[in-house]
């Protein structure tokens, strides 16, 4: 806007890409490692300053009126390509450098009018100010809450809401940037303030509403992980009774087989004795056979729901190859196999089928933890990006079961096929400490 010769140009571009672009990757989750990122964004900067600036050598009424909002769309474009976070995400991230750069440029540009009769060395000076303050806050500040924050904003906003924010910064921005309202006043000055200072703060208000939607969202979900564990714990303590009644039980019985032992030694009927003995050996093993697998908990969270879905009439059959010893937390196991054994339950019990069914397959394959569960189910399931929609109540539970396996970096997957609902779930196990 103050002029200057190509190398003023330059500069002006250098920083002025370079600041969006490393704001956006300061809150990137970038597709790619690190330095491969940076050497990326080094060369798109080098070849995107070199264009720019030859436009301003070239045509420069054109550039001073369009090269700013052009950059929202050519930055947007290689930012978006290189982030592995959804759509919105970055349009979000992309709207906020811009508005930031915005506010940068015209703090550089309008202190260089009003005081120093537009000195473009002053501005560059008060812009470099400006975007070092920025980065420098970002970095301190922004970054780490926004990361952490991150995943409450891919589950709240939506391509709508992106949209909206996009649309409402660009109408914003073309007030400010507006080409026949570029000559220096009072009224213009202010105006492109307040225009911008409406868009931060509209940036601020979406920001923490989202973080905090995403929040409540969460904590609504480990209070029914408490719940769902509650239950869980409330049917241990009914196995446990029941445990405890079968061992009265085996002990009541244990007197008449000591009696029945001592008259077939006092006959001397020893094989008499040794048929009874193999009976008896028999049956004990027999016993011991009602453990599903060697883990403790998978063991504990399907014996208590297969017990729940038989009560209610429901065949269930298990094919369970699971080791004693994982690296997973048994909290975690809830949160699963407690979720979708329920789910499977309720699909069942809403289908009104005849003899429904649920069949469970987990299996260890190396370093992956193969889980499936299918279930007898009704075909008018609606699903919304894959994920199904509860008829009652809220989707939590499926929530739960996705946001349990991605913290072992895993993959869920939920389908009707023949009539039956199949939930597949794949969870990469780490190594054990």
């Amino acid at each position: 806007m103050l002029g200057g010769s190509f190398w003023i140009a330059l500069l002006r571009n250098a920083m002025s890409a370079g600041m969006m672009m490393t704001l956006f990757l300061m809150l990137d989750r970038p597709r790619f490692s690190i330095k491969k990122s940076i050497g990326c964004y080094l060369i798109f900067h080098v070849l995107l300053v070199s264009v720019y600036s030859l436009w301003y050598l070239f045509k420069p009424v054109s550039f001073v009126r369009y090269a700013s909002l052009s950059t929202i769309f050519v930055i947007g474009l290689f930012c978006g390509a290189m982030s592995s976070e959804v759509l919105y995400l970055s349009l979000y991230k992309m709207a906020l450098a811009f508005y930031l750069f915005s506010a940068s440029v015209f703090c550089g540009v309008d202190v260089a009018r009003w005081w120093f009769e537009g000195n473009f060395w002053v501005d560059i000076l008060v812009r470099g100010i400006c975007m070092t303050l920025i980065l420098f806050f970002t970095w301190k500040k922004i970054r780490k809450t926004f990361l952490n924050g991150v995943d409450y904003l891919m589950e709240e906003m939506d391509l709508f809401s992106a949209a909206t924010l996009l649309v409402s910064v660009m109408m914003g921005a073309v007030i400010a940037y507006w080409p026949n309202l570029q000559g220096f006043s009072v009224f213009n000055m202010v105006r492109a303030f307040v225009t911008l200072f409406m868009a931060g703060m509209l940036h601020y208000a979406i920001l923490h509403l989202y973080i905090h939607l995403g929040q409540e969202h969460s904590y609504q979900r480990e209070k029914e992980l408490l719940e769902l564990n509650e239950q869980f714990l409330q049917g241990q303590l009914g196995l446990m009774r029941e445990s405890e009644l079968e061992a009265a039980r085996i002990r009541h019985d244990a007197r008449h087989h000591i009696l029945l032992m001592r008259e077939y030694v006092k006959k001397g009927e020893l094989e008499g004795l040794l048929a009874y003995l193999d009976q008896y050996e028999t049956d004990v093993e027999r016993q011991s056979m009602r453990d599903i697998c060697a883990n403790r908990a998978v063991n504990s969270i399907l014996t208590a729901y297969a017990k729940k879905a038989r009560s209610q009439k429901i065949r269930v059959t298990m094919e369970v190859k699971v080791a004693e010893e994982l690296a997973i937390r048994d909290i975690d196991w809830i949160a699963i196999l407690a979720n979708v054994f329920e789910n499977a339950i309720h699909g069942c019990l809403d289908c009104q089928k005849p003899d429904p069914e649920i069949q469970i397959y987990m299996a260890q394959k190396g370093r992956k933890m193969i889980i499936c569960f299918t279930n007898t189910s009704s075909e008018e399931i609606v699903f919304r990006n894959g994920i199904p929609k509860a008829k009652r109540g809220s989707s939590l539970g499926v929530t739960s079961i996705i946001k349990t396996a991605s913290y072992y970096q895993g993959e869920t997957d939920f389908s009707i096929k023949d009539g039956k609902f199949v939930t597949r779930i794949l969870l990469n196990l780490p190594l054990s400490e």
